[in-house]
């Protein structure tokens, strides 16, 4: 009797394409489990899925492993939906607030905070967004995902961190990968590349599959989809993970 895999992937807009792959694909029958980042790679590691997304960060923490497929999500310029936001420049912020969802943006704050804006904030951890509505002096919000598009304009200084990696790397960055467990087939994870290709291929009808039109009929959506976010895990963005990951950073924010 087959074993039917067990998906998980983030449940944010970035990744409509290859859930719509997914949920058509011909060759492919698995059970599929959307959740947010953090929540993805908790079900990798607790054995609730046999193939995640998962966030970049988490990656070389685990064991018996392998990066799959040649898609991710990720950015070559800004990528619009990782930022961080606030009211002073970056200079004079004294405490950041983390949205916890995602490890690889809490990280990838990290390594800005002390490679290209040299700051040593106080690192605190937002359980949910209300902190955003009430921000006092040398405040700043590591925002992500789908929450971003309600912020924009709110603040008067947005730092997108995918531009800002680029612009001290001189590399694109990769958010989160394609994972397998070592004994997954290798005709699963060839199938799961078709269905992976056939959603990227076939955004627009993503978009309205999936319910992402909105009030403008999808356009915001289609235009975030194929000009902030790229798919394609190439060469530049496996060595922006290893320079990632080579740095070591580890930011643990404290709990309010």
């Amino acid at each position: 009797m087959a074993i039917i895999p067990k998906i998980t992937a983030v449940s944010y807009l970035n990744t409509i394409p290859f859930v719509y792959g997914l949920k058509h694909a011909d060759n492919l029958r698995a059970d599929l489990l959307l959740a947010p980042p953090a929540d993805c790679a908790k079900n990798y590691i607790e054995g609730r899925a046999d193939i995640a997304l998962l966030p970049a960060a988490v990656v070389p923490q685990l064991k018996q492993t392998n990066i799959i497929t040649d898609y991710c999500i990720g950015a070559v310029g800004p990528v619009r939906t990782v930022t961080v936001m606030s009211n002073s420049p970056i200079g004079d912020v004294k405490r950041i607030w983390l949205d916890p969802h995602s490890r690889t943006s809490v990280q990838l704050c990290g390594y800005l905070a002390e490679h290209k804006w040299h700051i040593a904030p106080e690192w605190l951890e937002m359980r949910d967004y209300t902190r955003v509505e009430s921000p006092t002096p040398g405040d700043a919000f590591l925002l992500i995902g789908d929450q971003v598009f309600g912020y924009e304009g709110r603040f008067r200084y947005t730092y997108d961190l995918a531009t800002e990696w680029r612009e001290v790397t001189k590399l694109p960055f990769a958010f989160a990968v394609w994972v397998a467990r070592k004994g997954v087939s290798l005709e699963v994870t060839d199938e799961l590349q078709r269905a992976l290709t056939f959603g990227v291929e076939h955004i627009w009808e993503a978009i309205n599959e999936l319910g992402y039109t909105g009030s403008d009929g999808g356009i915001t959506a289609y235009d975030y989809l194929t000009r902030n976010i790229d798919f394609i895990l190439d060469e530049e963005k496996h060595r922006a993970l290893k320079k990632f990951w080579d740095a070591g950073i580890r930011i643990v924010p404290r709990s309010y």
